[in-house]
């Protein structure tokens, strides 16, 4: 694990490999653990593989002004992009990470060669549905500090179990998936840096509709699962209309929210192939 200062905090990372510079962030509840099994294989390819704990995850610095909004998320890729010593970079994301994917995409597309998302769709495309807000409410409930707090530490942190198991329904995960990010959201600060994520999202929706709104001109792969509790996957068929280049998405059958960790073969497949031009 090494650390590098971009957008005025340090972040931990680890590295993978040599070449051009392939960056992966995660989302929540998760760290950049998510991706040892997926980033060892694209290193493989003839990339440096690059994945960097989010801002507020442990033991990336916590911003002071408590911001984790999609700006800030873009420009911290952009910001580690050009601190790693790259001009450009491929961007892979899940959950939060696509989000900064997305908005980094869209706020300087020259840095951005090829964008690669996993369980968020273009925000562009989401649109209010009862499937969708039911599958989503946890983007409302977050919104009360503490209820989200006690919801999450529960039963010895079993509410974060709780949440793999109701976004990844037919995944049957070992307890050492999820024990990284239970020891670290045990220190109160860093269970509210993960929520500020919601938090700041609520807060500055309106900047975040102007940006995120927009078409995305980088050519893109989207990766989804069919069954994933926090997405109706049926939203993807409006995807296409949100990009102005090359763009396609991929369904996963009886994957859920995680499909790097649930099926990492099939994951590693799609994305060799966009990364080598052979789709």
């Amino acid at each position: 694990m090494e650390t590098i200062t971009a957008n005025g905090l340090e972040f931990a990372y680890i590295s993978y490999g040599e070449g051009p510079l392939v960056l992966c962030l995660h989302g929540f509840p998760d760290s950049a653990h998510t991706w040892d099994e997926l980033a060892p294989r694209i290193a493989e390819l003839g990339y440096r593989v690059v994945t960097p704990f989010m801002r507020g995850y442990e033991p990336t610095a916590i911003p002071q002004n408590d911001s984790y909004g999609a700006l800030d998320l873009g420009a911290d890729a952009l910001a580690l992009i050009q601190a790693l010593g790259y001009e450009t970079a491929v961007l892979i994301g899940h959950d939060w990470g696509a989000l900064a994917t997305y908005t980094a995409a869209n706020m300087n597309p020259q840095a951005v060669n090829k964008l690669i998302t996993l369980a968020i769709p273009h925000p562009r495309a989401l649109t209010p549905s009862i499937v969708g807000l039911w599958r989503a409410r946890h983007f409302i409930t977050y919104q009360f500090k503490g209820h989200a707090r006690r919801s999450l530490t529960r039963q010895n942190m079993g509410g974060v179990d709780d949440i793999y198991r109701r976004w990844s329904p037919t995944w049957r995960f070992p307890a050492e998936e999820t024990a990284y990010i239970k020891e670290s959201f045990r220190q109160e600060e860093r269970l509210d840096a993960a929520l500020g994520y919601y938090w700041s999202f609520q807060a500055q929706a309106t900047v975040n509709r102007s940006m995120l709104g927009r078409r995305t001109d980088v050519p893109t792969r989207c990766i989804v699962g069919s069954v994933d509790g926090a997405l109706s996957f049926s939203i993807m068929e409006k995807t296409p209309q949100c990009f102005t280049g090359d763009y396609d998405y991929r369904v996963l059958p009886n994957i859920g929210h995680f499909p790097h960790r649930e099926a990492p073969d099939l994951v590693f497949d799609y994305i060799s192939s966009f990364l080598t031009n052979e789709s």
